[in-house]
């Protein structure tokens, strides 16, 4: 359970499965704020969840130990400026959930120092299996480090970044982790159907065996080679199949695409800054 003041500024997915998981672990919707410019997101949330909404974020935040920056990042800047004054003069904690802009512009934005954690979260937190990477820059005190690790705690699993320069990294892996998942789940689901099973048999058999081998991958000491080994007979059926991966360098094609996601993120994020 929190007890902070926390606000939203923004009330989109992200917002919405936080506000859902915060309730969830029991903080009252009484202590939860959203500011929300979209008249139709703005009450969906007030009625959905019993939380305060207004349409202007500067009053919204007056009274906040905490403001989640809950905007695309696009828009990041322009949401931040206005919101300068209030957020010097009351001293929240910020935690921007926003993907490639960094701690400097956020502060610089928000009108000079502040504690700012930087978080990186997925799109399971959207049914809380996400998992969230933050990292905070040296203003933010270890009582807020744990508030904001119980808020993302609410939509799954959270970790810490000692060095910023790494959620470029983390972007590539847990951030768009979930759709080389599903480009996996697809094509295995493409392959039964053309193998002769029906379309509905061919997705039970995939999403549900791609959930049970994360699970398993949870639950084991072991790693996920040392598992894949166990599954993988000398002459068997499983055996076959690696070969024809490796032979198609498929870890060497992962390693490619990840380095492309980090590449990319890090050049996205230059263009936010400088734009």
């Amino acid at each position: 359970m929190i007890e902070k003041n926390i606000t939203f500024v923004g009330g989109g997915n992200m917002a919405h499965s936080l506000i859902g998981g915060l309730i969830n672990a029991g903080t009252s919707p009484g202590n939860l704020t959203v500011g929300e410019p979209q008249s139709a997101l703005r009450d969906g949330l007030a009625d959905r969840f019993g939380v305060k909404v207004f349409a202007d974020n500067t009053p919204a935040i007056k009274d906040a130990d905490v403001v989640i920056l809950a905007v695309k990042p696009q828009v990041m800047r322009d949401a931040l400026r206005p919101l300068a004054q209030t957020l010097t003069e009351n001293t929240p904690l910020l935690i921007s959930i926003a993907a490639g802009i960094n701690v400097a512009s956020l502060e610089s934005w928000a009108g000079g120092d502040h504690a700012v954690v930087r978080v990186m979260p997925n799109t399971p937190a959207l049914v809380s299996a996400g998992i969230s990477a933050l990292f905070a820059n040296n203003r933010v005190t270890p009582a807020q480090k744990n508030l904001g690790e119980s808020i993302m705690r609410a939509v799954g699993t959270a970790v810490w970044i000692g060095e910023e320069s790494l959620m470029d990294t983390v972007t590539a892996v847990s951030g768009g982790g979930p759709a080389y998942f599903f480009y996996l789940m697809e094509a295995l689901e493409q392959a039964a159907v053309e193998e002769g099973l029906d379309p509905k048999t061919a997705r039970l058999l995939t999403l549900e065996t791609a959930f049970g081998a994360a699970r398993l991958a949870l639950e084991s000491s072991e790693t996920p080679a040392m598992l894949r080994q166990r599954v993988t007979s000398p002459g068997g059926t499983t055996e076959a199949a690696i070969r024809v991966l490796d032979k198609a360098c498929t870890n060497d094609a992962v390693n490619r695409a990840v380095s492309a996601a980090k590449k990319r993120s890090y050049e996205l994020a230059n263009a936010l800054e400088s734009g």
